[in-house]
């Protein structure tokens, strides 16, 4: 059977889950309702965050699938994966055009020599913009230097909710076939036969944990034949070598993996017995042979510290709350997330090293759910230096805004040292590009859901690491600190709400330290949440006033690491999650204040 290797690739929200979802239905490979995004938290936020593999049979043809992370946080998924494949689907939405994102995998995609095949989605929109999409595609191609043979791309139109995809837009069609079938007429087989009689060679691009087997490499198998059993030689870029048993094997069939005996060039397997492997490496057969090219991973961009709970709530509400068992589920998380670094050597911590806030905030909320309770300090940039010069990492930054919003949006991004590359009027709005510093873009989600009331789209992507920005002055909010223990009370709140936004509601458990809400002007203020309304006896016209509370602003993982200040820490649970000051008591902070 001829195998075909492809990824598909696009902006965040453009349809590629739902596009690889409407293949494997249409093959017969899973039922209708059935997702490639299978993580509780893919499904709550409707985005992929882990790369995932299945395999779809078409004309007596296998194709290998590689479902990829949209989000920019998730990037260094993408780049692993773009080595193991032949050719890349290009998702692009009809009317979004191409975004930030897009830009990334595609440049990565046509560095690597892949020609890709590009799916223009929701072309049924009502403000779908087909020809002018299909142009941006086109514009981007030449800005990213691609040669001739990438430039003749085929491009294939679609609807991946409603499984249609056409060769032309006047065609008519009820299915995905013209899509399979230009799979197979573009993209070249995965190996020759010749490939087969060479020795063995695979590279791992991705890893997986099974809490029975161990680590899992999934990787493609450039040359040769892997059988169970094999003995093999595993060789790092650097030149090293060791040696290793395969213990069993397994190929992907729709969404479920396949344990087999045995595979052959082209095919993209799933390895065990191996349990020190890492991606990049090469599976050989011996040690003569030449290691493949290292797959290089972008390295982390933000830090921060996971320290034990030890505020006055700690292990109320957690299962999991020792030093132990967060370093346990840290070197867990390593096993299979390469794009996190963690440094384990000081004693009360540890400082983890991450792509972005989303990429810490989902490692958070999966600890949190599986029981886990500790506390996060802020994050903060990674700083370099190369040749004396002081660097620092920047982000290109795209925003859909409404164009009587764009004032505030462009005033507040030029405080934070964010430099205005592009200015295009889009049908809904205008298209900003900036280029701005990551210190510059730590918490300002937040701001910008406000200043645009949740009309704007803002997206990311690395763009390398610059010479440091200088002092950036955001508009820093003082913190309203709870100076007692107790239960918030409605007639306490609704006095401080005229003095800032409250993060908690009634009936709340607070300590002394712990922030309960923000104050305008730049200043902490220390508050008393539990105080009760004085009784008397006696009643009088007007003193009965109605208490009213504002709904309080709700602390979540991705809102507190972007609103929580340097003396601050932000307390995960499995039930809360809190904002609280470093040094618990005023006596505390004021003589951490003169340290």
């Amino acid at each position: 059977m001829e195998i075909r290797n492809i990824a598909i690739i696009a902006h965040v929200d453009h349809g590629k889950t739902t596009l690889t979802d409407g293949l494997m239905r249409q093959t017969g490979m899973s039922q209708a309702g059935v997702s490639m995004d299978s993580n509780a938290l893919e499904l709550e936020r409707g985005i992929t965050i882990y790369s995932k593999n299945t395999s779809v049979i078409y004309k007596n043809t296998k194709i290998n699938i590689v479902d990829t992370p949209g989000h920019a946080d998730f990037g260094s998924e993408v780049e692993r994966v773009l080595r193991s494949i032949d050719s890349v689907l290009l998702v692009v939405d009809a009317q979004e055009g191409p975004m930030p994102q897009t830009k990334f995998v595609l440049k990565k995609s046509l560095a690597l020599g892949l020609k890709p095949i590009v799916v223009i989605n929701k072309i049924d929109k009502p403000a779908a913009r087909v020809d002018w999409t299909l142009e941006k595609v086109y514009e981007l191609f030449l800005d990213l230097g691609a040669n001739d043979e990438q430039l003749d791309f085929t491009t294939v139109y679609a609807i991946a909710r409603q499984g249609i995809a056409k060769r032309n837009l006047a065609d008519q069609s009820d299915n995905l076939n013209p899509l399979l079938d230009a799979i197979l007429e573009k993209v070249k087989p995965a190996s020759a036969a010749e490939a087969v009689e060479l020795p063995l060679k695979i590279q791992p691009f991705n890893l997986a944990y099974d809490n029975f087997i161990g680590r899992l490499a999934i990787g493609r198998i450039y040359q040769g034949v892997v059988k169970t059993g094999n003995s093999v030689i595993i060789k790092k870029p650097s030149g090293e070598i060791r040696s290793g048993k395969i213990s069993q094997l397994f190929t992907f069939i729709g969404l479920s993996r396949q344990e087999v005996s045995e595979a052959q060039a082209g095919d993209i397997v799933m390895i065990a017995g191996l349990p020190d492997i890492y991606i990049g490496e090469t599976i050989c057969a011996d040690a003569s042979q030449a290691a493949l090219p290292a797959i290089l991973i972008d390295q982390p961009t933000i830090s921060l510290n996971f320290l034990v709970n030890n505020s006055p709530l700690a292990g109320c509400e957690g299962k999991f709350v020792t030093s132990r068992q967060i370093k346990e589920r840290l070197e867990k998380e390593l096993e299979v997330n390469v794009g996190l670094k963690i440094d384990f050597s000081a004693g009360d911590y540890y400082k983890v090293y991450g792509r972005g806030e989303l990429h810490i905030a989902i490692l958070l909320e999966n600890m949190r759910r599986e029981g886990f309770e500790l506390q996060v300090s802020q994050p903060t940039v990674i700083i370099k230096e190369a040749k004396g010069v002081k660097l620092e990492p920047f982000e290109e930054v795209t925003i859909d805004v409404p164009q009587e919003m764009s004032g505030a949006v462009i005033e507040k991004m030029a405080k934070r040292k964010g430099l205005i590359k592009e200015m295009n009027p889009e049908h809904a709005g205008l298209r900003l590009v900036f280029e701005i510093p990551v210190r510059g873009l730590l918490g300002y989600r937040n701001e910008f859901m406000v200043d645009t009331k949740g009309e704007g789209i803002i997206s990311t992507q690395m763009a390398g690491f610059r010479p440091w920005a200088g002092e950036i002055s955001k508009s820093e909010l003082g913190s309203m600190v709870s100076m007692v223990s107790g239960k918030a009370l409605a007639f306490s709140l609704w006095n401080l709400q005229e003095r800032g936004q409250l993060y908690i509601g009634a009936n709340t458990e607070v300590y002394e330290g712990m922030v309960i809400g923000n104050v305008a002007k730049g200043n902490d203020l220390d508050v008393n949440p539990i105080k009760g309304k004085q009784l008397t006896n006696m009643r009088a016209s007007g003193s009965d006033e109605a208490i009213r509370l504002t709904p309080p602003y709700e602390i979540t993982l991705e809102r507190g690491l972007g609103l929580m200040k340097a003396d601050e820490y932000l307390e995960v649970t499995q039930k809360n999650i809190r904002l609280r000051k470093m040094h618990l008591t005023k006596t505390d902070r004021t003589k951490a204040g003169r340290g």
